[in-house]
């Protein structure tokens, strides 16, 4: 959309209101929803080894969320093209709300078919919350889009940084109510969802894309599809097109390079993690319960997704500031540093704990920067296409990296599998360096 389109728009007192209940609501929701993800990361790579006895299928769990998150973000955009964006974003978090259910019930029944089935619906939820980001712009003034977005972005760092914490208390009113420990933290997720679903349900009305289009159509400002922030629906050769725009255009290519490759690495180590951590308290002779095991991983985990989210802002504001290539490469140099951190230092938990942390951090400053470089990279006519297929690829690099990560603890340790990561950010780091050669070299 035009920005003489956009200032029409939101010319509109009542516009602005409405933008602003829609950034709280979705705000709120990404933070409970963040709550009800929380469990399924730290714990999901336990239950896989539990209920299969093979540590080599440890990913599994993580890789079915990955890979559900990917086949999901192309309908569901399709959906909120076609019926707005409440309906797509409540019907997501209701099926992650159900796989919760679905991986509370696995330890009960001891079958590794539900905990898949749970996991796949939980990650339509995490491609609900990556989308809800596209709805915070719907409606967002020009000079207002990048904060109204980071500021949904940053919310949900509550939810994920509590979220992995509440596994102790969780498994505590599990065994309270005659269930596994294991299933207990899935109750949580399962309020958590419910409780998103519901703020969603209320607090986006009217629906942010359907007003748009309608003040656009009275206003005589509406543009064609696709062009204002939001997806379009999904017709065939939709993908064929958005890889051919990225392809068109170098910074684009790494662009989307570092978003997908960042998220590759990050799922990989962070997936094993809860596996680690586990070997390394039992092989360290501690007589802790399942329960104290479970806290030391729930924090743990916390402090990754502290990494993750809670410094988004800075790192928005690095990306614009700095450029958004130099920001890719120290993203990818945080990537390296966390691999170090956490392989050389894998029989100590605090080290492990900061080699998270640090993975989270770098995760962050690639994915925005990336993000960011991909969007402006490309045409506009391709740029909302393009995102999708970002989305797309995040969740097939996730199920990637998951589904390979537990055979290489296997074979290779906690050290060998943040080697085989660093190798990872050592060719995007390469490719960033080349770019911006070519960028300095073109400039002079």
């Amino acid at each position: 959309m035009s920005e003489q389109g956009n200032a029409v728009l939101n010319a509109d007192p009542r516009t602005r209101a409405v933008q602003r209940r829609v950034v709280i609501s979705l705000s709120l929701a990404q933070l409970f929803s963040g709550l009800g993800h929380g469990a399924g990361l730290a714990i999901g790579s336990l239950l896989a080894v539990d209920l299969t006895g093979s540590e080599a299928l440890a990913g599994t769990s993580t890789m079915a969320i990955s890979l559900a998150a990917a086949l999901a973000a192309l309908p569901l955009a399709g959906a909120a093209a076609r019926s707005g964006r409440r309906r797509a974003l409540v019907i997501g978090l209701l099926l992650a709300l159900l796989g919760s259910a679905l991986m509370a019930l696995a330890p009960v029944t001891g079958s590794f078919a539900v905990l898949l089935a749970g996991s796949a619906l939980l990650g339509v939820g995490n491609a609900a919350n990556l989308q809800a980001r596209f709805a915070a712009v719907d409606l967002a003034e020009p000079q207002h889009r990048g904060r109204d977005l980071a500021f949904v972005v940053w919310s949900i760092t509550v939810g994920a940084v509590a979220g992995p914490n509440l596994i102790r208390p969780g498994a505590e009113l599990g065994a309270a109510l005659g269930l596994p420990e294991s299933s207990g933290p899935f109750l949580f997720s399962m309020a958590g969802m419910a409780i998103g679903a519901t703020l969603l349900l209320v607090g986006l009305r009217p629906d942010p894309l359907r007003y748009a289009r309608s003040r656009r159509t009275s206003t005589g400002t509406e543009a064609a599809t696709g062009t204002d922030g939001t997806l379009p629906v999904q017709r065939r050769g939709t993908l064929r097109t958005a890889m051919a725009a990225v392809r068109q255009q170098p910074m684009a290519m790494l662009g989307l390079a570092a978003v997908v490759g960042a998220h590759l690495v990050m799922v990989a180590v962070m997936s094993m993690t809860p596996v680690h951590l586990q070997a390394l308290d039992h092989a360290g002779g501690h007589q802790h319960s399942q329960t104290d095991t479970f806290a030391i991983i729930g924090f743990t985990i916390s402090l990754h997704m502290a990494g993750m989210y809670a410094l988004s802002p800075l790192m928005g504001w690095l990306t614009d500031r700095v450029g958004r290539v130099r920001t890719i490469v120290i993203g990818q140099l945080m990537l390296l540093a966390a691999a170090a951190l956490a392989g050389v230092g894998q029989q100590d938990t605090w080290l492990v704990g900061a080699g998270l942390m640090l993975l989270g951090l770098g995760w962050s400053a690639s994915v925005i920067a990336g993000s960011t470089l991909l969007a402006e990279s490309v045409p506009e006519s391709g740029r909302v296409p393009a995102q999708g297929l970002s989305d797309t690829l995040m969740g097939a690099a996730g199920a990637l990296g998951a589904a390979f990560s537990g055979p290489v603890l296997a074979a290779l340790g906690f050290a060998g599998l943040n080697a085989a990561a660093a190798v990872v950010a050592v060719i995007l780091l390469g490719a960033a360096a080349r770019r911006r050669r070519v960028r300095a070299g073109a400039a002079s």
